[in-house]
């Protein structure tokens, strides 16, 4: 990543306080305020700003402990533990809000930020972005699992921007009552989200955490990327960016610019047969070797509906080919049968910023089985080219494996 630690005026003049600047690859985009857990500024956040920075944001992840003492970067040992809850006791909240609106005004004050600034924050940081709604200018803010927020619900009428608050339904340190006043007090705002996650407990989305919750951490970061867009730039052509990574596999099959589509850290998952594979090196090989050029010659995407979100494109297409070549992908271990194939295929692409950060493909290979000649549907709840056929034409014949259907009632 383009990071380098910077240097920020406090606002009350006793000072300067260090951050961590992390650019995107373009050099320029929105500004995003990451405030800190009670750990410091320590390697997981400094991930999480390096995270952020794909997606196409300068981020500022300010040291808001300095006032007690500068740079404090902590793990989570016991004594870490006991360190990192001392710091918060001591901390000055009010002081830490003028930080964030500090860091909001450098930022926008930076060459490479474009004007507009969030906030985003965990833990502490998590309060204090919802603080920094109601107190200072930022153009939207994001708090994760925020503690204390029950506590200053009074502020609530004072924000101006929009707010999203990802809430754990076992947060150890938001017992239910705390979590039932935030949500009684903010639910009705017009500007305001609150999600709550079922199941999880504080720090969900802190990857390599203890609570760690995957699911809950994708769901969480698709609905911050989406807050993040929708009021501040960047937007990127997923539909052009997706075109031209299909482009390179199945056109020019060329494998070097089918990966400089993608981040440094993709991967691929074809869900029937868990073909594909994690990172560069891994995929370049697959690509190279199982994919890109072990595709029959007549392979054909039908596309049928394409849907664009804030962070991913969901194609729903028809995939056509002749079983002419070995197909490892698809059919592992099989050796070419010369039958033509239509399957319905759908595929879930997530980017980062201007860069593919996975695929998710799906499609039924019973019915690639059944086209081939190596399944027999009879007796079966399978069939063949028949549903690819009816995805194309809804008015094909429908339940004709439901044997009761034509039965009278």
């Amino acid at each position: 990543m383009n990071a380098a630690t910077i240097e920020v005026g406090a606002t009350d003049g006793s000072g300067t306080f260090k951050a961590y600047l992390s650019l995107p690859l373009s050099g320029q985009g929105p500004g995003l305020v990451l405030a800190q857990e009670i750990f410091g500024v320590n390697a997981t956040m400094r991930e999480v700003a390096n995270c952020y920075a794909q997606e196409g944001y300068v981020v500022l992840l300010p040291d808001l402990f300095w006032r007690q003492e500068p740079g404090v970067e902590l793990g989570h040992t016991a004594p870490d533990w006991q360190r990192a809850f001392g710091y918060c006791q001591g901390f000055d909240e009010a002081k830490g809000v003028e930080d964030i609106q500090a860091c909001l005004t450098a930022l926008r004050n930076r060459p490479e930020c474009s004007g507009q600034a969030g906030v985003l924050g965990f833990c502490l940081g998590g309060k204090l972005a919802y603080l920094a709604a109601c107190r200072t200018d930022a153009s939207v803010a994001v708090s994760y699992y925020g503690v204390g927020i029950e506590k200053a619900l009074d502020e609530a009428e004072k924000s101006t921007c929009p707010l999203v608050l990802h809430l754990a339904e076992n947060d150890q340190f938001c017992p239910p009552e705390a979590r039932q006043a935030v949500q009684s007090a903010l639910a009705d705002r017009a500007a305001t989200a609150l999600y709550v996650y079922p199941g999880v407990d504080h720090a969900f989305a802190r990857a390599g955490g203890e609570h760690f919750h995957k699911s809950s951490a994708l769901m969480a970061h698709q609905r911050t990327i989406a807050a993040l867009k929708a009021q501040m730039w960047p937007h990127f052509d997923y539909s052009a960016l997706w075109d031209r990574h299909c482009e390179h596999e199945f056109g020019t099959r060329n494998v070097a610019d089918t990966i400089a589509t993608m981040v440094s850290m993709p991967y691929v998952n074809h869900i029937p047969t868990m073909t594909g594979g994690v990172g560069h090196e891994m995929l370049t090989h697959f690509y190279q070797h199982h994919f890109v050029n072990s595709n029959p010659p007549d392979t054909t995407l039908v596309p049928i509906s394409r849907t664009i979100g804030a962070t991913q494109i969901v194609d729903e297409m028809v995939f056509c080919f002749t079983h002419t070549c070995a197909i490892d992908w698809m059919l592992p271990g099989f050796e070419p049968t010369g039958k033509r194939v239509e399957i319905a295929l759908v595929a879930i692409v997530k980017f980062r910023g201007d860069k593919l950060h996975h695929e998710h493909i799906y499609w039924d290979q019973a019915s690639v089985l059944v086209q081939i000649g190596l399944l027999d549907p009879t007796g079966l709840p399978v069939a063949g080219v028949e549903t690819a056929r009816k995805l194309v034409d809804e008015h094909l014949p429908s339940n004709t494996l439901m044997a009761a259907w034509s039965q009278p009632t």
